[in-house]
């Protein structure tokens, strides 16, 4: 399995870079995996959609459908894709220590 270096801590990920460990999420490997999806800094908007899905996760088990991220966010599809450009499921889920999404996210 691939491993990436996030500080000083070494993960395992999947073929698309997803961590495969979700307990060992934390804000500085989000901050990791950001650069990783070519977004520089991440913003209070960005901070807002990753803690909703990493806490959603946490309760649930899964990542919410798109239409739930985007009711509790408050952001609409275009500004979750303008936050990350990958997308919710590629981006936001991965920078939000999630498993890749199998549906629709």
């Amino acid at each position: 399995m691939p491993t990436i270096t996030l500080g000083n801590e070494l993960f395992e990920v999947d073929e698309d870079g997803f961590i495969q460990d979700p307990s060992r999420w934390s804000e500085a490997v989000a901050t990791g995996l950001a650069s990783e999806e070519g977004i520089s800094e991440l913003t209070e908007d960005h901070w807002k959609v990753i803690r909703f899905l990493h806490d959603y996760y946490s309760q649930f088990g899964s990542a919410p459908m798109v239409r739930k991220l985007c009711r509790e966010t408050g952001f609409d599809l275009k500004t979750i894709y303008r936050l990350f450009p990958t997308g919710p499921a590629k981006g936001a889920c991965k920078l939000a220590g999630l498993p890749k999404p199998t549906g629709c996210v």
